[in-house]
């Protein structure tokens, strides 16, 4: 049985476990050839936080996206992946209810997203004070898994909402997607940023390095965008984003600026400062108060959401500033030198 491309995707990167060289070896082969199985009990007990259960979801979510190189497209919805997949999935959603616990109001997180702190100990606050140029090409990297793709997840959501909700976040999507402009996409933009610092923008190209807490965060836009049970999570996903995102974006770009980069590399941090200022105010009131005009019900899971994606924006920030204070890389290897 020959295989049938999936489109110009990365290769497969190396695995990182057992679960992960068996995920592997089953999609080099073509769906339906015989010993082709997938280890489920090994994916029952490995650690939801794991290098080999995130790049397993990870990898199983990508075939929805650009998938990759020599991986038979018949692959993506093959029941022995969704199967899989789903395991997968019951793990890391319970451990994030566990960690989130019992989840504020959403007014209340909402309301605490909105006050900036002065004195705050983000990567964005440390990259402007006292980082270095090595440590903002990692930021990046650990960041182009999702920016080289941005907005793709929360597309998935837009035949799930109707109405007012669904018109507010298409005007949001259509900034993201460069109005128009392909060049001014925003997974344009951060290409060419990384290619300013001297870093690869190819899609994909730095999936063997990135770590855990990066794979976790783009793990649960997917994880919520594939489930129309979870459009109200992904909602309050987005929110989270575009709220916290201008602030930062304006420290990134002073810091950018500082270790040199050139107009291409700050422009997609300018873009941000003055976009998601209008993005903020769309999401809040013109998706989630349409939301909830419609579906009442939904405002646990957008409440949930929101805290599950400011859980592990947390985690790779802790990830990232332990390794930074130590002079040592975030990533599973140092970046080659520019």
């Amino acid at each position: 049985m020959g295989v049938t491309a999936a489109g110009p995707g990365p290769a497969l990167p190396r695995p990182r476990g057992p679960l992960t060289r068996a995920l592997i070896e089953v999609l080099t082969s073509a769906p339906g050839a015989p010993g082709a199985t997938l280890p489920l009990t090994v994916a029952r007990g490995a650690d939801p936080w794991g290098e080999d259960h995130q790049l397993a979801l990870y990898l199983c979510y990508e075939l929805h996206y650009r998938a990759f190189t020599g991986v038979d497209a018949g692959w993506e919805w093959h029941p022995a992946v969704l199967g899989l997949r789903r395991v997968l999935e019951d793990t890391f959603l319970g451990v994030l209810r566990a960690e989130t616990g019992t989840v504020a109001p959403l007014a209340d997180q909402l309301r605490a997203l909105l006050v900036e702190p002065a004195d705050g100990e983000g990567p964005s606050y440390f990259l402007l004070r006292d980082g270095e140029r090595w440590q903002a090409r990692e930021y990046l990297v650990l960041r182009s898994l999702y920016h080289l793709k941005e907005a793709d997840p929360q597309s998935w959501v837009i035949p799930r909402l109707h109405g007012a909700a669904q018109a507010a976040l298409v005007a949001v999507q259509y900034d993201e997607y460069g109005a128009g402009h392909p060049e001014r996409t925003h997974s344009r933009l951060f290409a060419d940023m990384m290619q300013d610092l001297g870093l690869d923008g190819s899609y994909g190209r730095y999936l063997d390095l990135v770590p855990a807490p990066a794979l976790a965060v783009v793990n649960l836009m997917s994880l919520f965008a594939l489930h129309r049970a979870h459009r109200g999570a992904l909602v309050g996903q987005f929110a989270g984003v575009e709220i916290t995102s201008s602030p930062g974006s304006a420290r990134l770009a002073a810091a950018l600026e500082r270790f040199g980069a050139g107009p291409a590399g700050t422009r997609f941090y300018q873009e941000h400062i003055e976009a998601d200022a209008v993005h903020e105010q769309l999401m809040r009131h013109g998706v989630i108060d349409a939301l909830l005009t419609d579906e009442p019900g939904l405002e646990e899971d957008i409440a949930f959401g929101l805290a599950a994606s400011v859980l592990l924006d947390e985690r790779l920030a802790e990830h990232a500033l332990a390794h930074w204070k130590r002079n040592s890389t975030a990533l599973l290897a140092p970046v080659p030198a520019a």
